[in-house]
């Protein structure tokens, strides 16, 4: 089966030669393969299409892509966003008092999904206009169908948590009379102390920090009252402690309910889901959600980018976690020692006691949220001074900050406004492509989604001069194969070019796979925070971890770090050895 689909977003007719449609082999024929939609933009006839693939490479935009498909697939076709649109094949099937999660990239049709079983959009099936009773016959047989019969009576009630947790900020008004308006179940006050945020009652929605939106975001969704709760992306900005909590919180309210969630933090997936649908595809262009599989089976053939039970390959090639020995450091100069200092805000004191970063390293930063980690990043980058000690690096550094700001500027002039090397081989194969911004370099900055806004600010971060690199939460609203490669892209980075590069992340994937040393931060969030290390891996993790109360293993299959279940064998065993990370070999 081959569709044509047409990227509206990316087709501009009015500075179009259509030199696709000139040397297509059937408009030689006679026949019009392109024709002019009502709305102006091109229709591809897929009936005359014969998918040679002229149009793909003479289209100076890159709007169009042909892709086959299995026949089998057109029977499971949910929706699709008009003739060359997307399409979604699939949908994930809720479970009551469970949680399922959806695994995929960005752009696959995650978010359709969920409009669909949240009633807010009808499935067409691929069709002009479906009735209701065509949708429920095609689920006839399945837990759908019920649920789709639901959905046609307007029976369901949904709530629904978004990824895009900045709009909550920019409705105004103050935290107490928002929470209020949404308390629906009579439980808020047990919600607000369940994720700590009583201290943001008082204040104003676009005055408190990104852990505090998302967690008011989490409390907002649960304290409605519903059949059916979505959340997509509950670990953004929160650290690893108010990450357990959110998922705690997640699994009571499953009780009584349906909840489905979409989570790139695979850790955090691990630990929460009962179940798990994987989505495949082409992001943009089209998407597949398979049927429900095990928690660990899920992620394993995820990461390993083959689906036995569907028999087809999602991916090139496995995203790996290698299990490497403690890397030496012995013999290694220093790049940079930075002294004693203190920075003191409000209510908040942050003391350093001064260490060093070693040439050529990835030094790790890890801890809660509040504790200064973010202030001692922007003290090192020279964004803000300390209130005591000199510190006077003399070294060049490249910054990027935690929040970002939209640039109105096309991705590729601000990259080729940052470094000569925009253009070059070098620079398409180490940057460019590791990040997937191909598909950006035209685009304004201020029309970018996070995940794609987070991928241009790390380019820019590496594009410029500099002697150390710091990146303040590289992997907010990346999906896992976006962090790998960005992770790798990274690590690879710093040992070509010889240069150091420090990083801030929630992410123990991340944090796994990039660095060679940690700092670890602790003391009392929002009151004093200590800067501790740098420690070589495997005592800095234990210490972090041990804080945070949990202990990690490595996954038999795929190596990668996985959450012990609180209580269990495993975690008790660990803890009593001090083996809070995984246990030595």
């Amino acid at each position: 089966m081959r569709i044509a689909v047409l990227n509206r977003d990316r087709c501009q007719p009015k500075k179009c030669t259509y030199e696709c449609q000139r040397f297509c082999p059937r408009v030689r024929t006679g026949d019009e393969t392109i024709v002019i939609g009502d709305d102006g933009k091109p229709i591809i006839s897929e009936e005359l299409c014969v998918g040679c693939g002229i149009c793909i490479k003479k289209c100076p935009f890159d709007a169009i892509t042909i892709i086959g498909l299995p026949e089998e697939l057109g029977e499971m076709e949910t929706h699709r966003y008009g003739t060359n649109g997307f399409a979604l094949y699939g949908l994930p099937i809720p479970q009551n008092g469970k949680v399922t999660g959806i695994l995929g990239p960005n752009g696959i049709g995650k978010s359709t999904a969920i409009k669909i079983l949240a009633g807010a959009l009808k499935p067409n099936l691929g069709k002009e206009n479906p009735s209701w009773d065509e949708v429920i016959r095609r689920y006839r047989g399945s837990e759908l169908q019920e649920y789709m019969r639901k959905l046609s009576k307007k029976k369901l009630l949904a709530a629904q948590k978004p990824q895009d947790i900045d709009s909550l900020a920019r409705t105004g008004g103050r935290v107490s009379d928002f929470l209020e308006g949404v308390d629906e179940r009579g439980l808020l006050n047990e919600l607000i102390a369940q994720l700590g945020i009583g201290h943001i009652l008082g204040r104003n929605l676009n005055d408190i920090s990104g852990g505090e939106l998302q967690r008011l975001a989490i409390v907002a969704c649960a304290a409605r009252d519903a059949d059916f709760y979505f959340f997509d992306e509950i670990t953004p900005y929160l650290d690893i402690h108010q990450r357990i909590k959110a998922a705690k919180l997640i699994q009571k309210l499953a009780e009584d309910c349906t909840i489905i969630i979409v989570e790139h933090d695979l850790a955090i997936l691990d630990l929460l889901v009962d179940a798990v649908h994987i989505a495949y595809g082409a992001p943009g262009v089209y998407g597949v959600i398979t049927h429900p599989k095990g928690v660990r089976v899920g992620i394993n053939e995820y990461l390993q980018g083959f689906l036995p039970e569907e028999n087809i390959r999602i991916r090139p090639g496995e995203i790996k976690f290698e299990v490497h020995a403690p890397r030496l450091h012995k013999g290694i100069s220093s790049l940079v020692e930075f002294g004693a200092f203190t920075k003191k805000y409000s209510g908040f004191t942050l003391n350093v006691t001064g260490g060093e970063i070693l040439k050529g390293e990835v030094l790790g930063i890890v801890g809660p949220n509040a504790i200064g980690k973010s202030t001692f990043a922007k003290v090192l980058a020279g964004v803000i001074k300390p209130d005591t000690g000199d510190l006077d690096l003399k070294v060049k550094i490249s910054y990027k900050p935690q929040y970002l700001k939209g640039i109105d500027k096309a991705v590729g002039n601000l990259l080729r406004s940052i470094t000569k090397e925009f253009g070059t081989s070098h620079y398409n194969t180490e940057i460019i492509a590791p990040l997937q911004l191909g598909r950006l370099l035209d685009q304004s900055v201020t029309e970018l989604s996070g995940g794609e806004l987070q991928r241009v600010a790390i380019a820019a971060c590496l594009s410029r001069e500099a002697d150390l690199y710091i990146l303040d939460e590289p992997s907010a609203h990346l999906d896992v194969e976006q962090r790998t490669l960005a992770t790798r892209m990274m690590r690879r980075f710093a040992e070509n070019n010889e240069v150091s590069v420090l990083v801030v992340d929630h992410d123990i994937y991340m944090v796994d796979l990039l660095s060679d040393r940690l700092m670890v931060f602790e003391g009392e969030p929002g009151e004093r925070g200590e800067a501790l290390g740098p420690f070589e891996m495997r005592e800095g993790m234990n210490r972090f971890l041990k804080s945070a109360g949990i202990t990690f293993r490595r996954d038999e299959d795929t190596k990668r770090p996985r959450v012990n279940k609180p209580g269990s064998r495993l975690d008790r065993e660990q803890k009593a050895k001090g083996e809070y990370y995984y246990r030595a070999p």
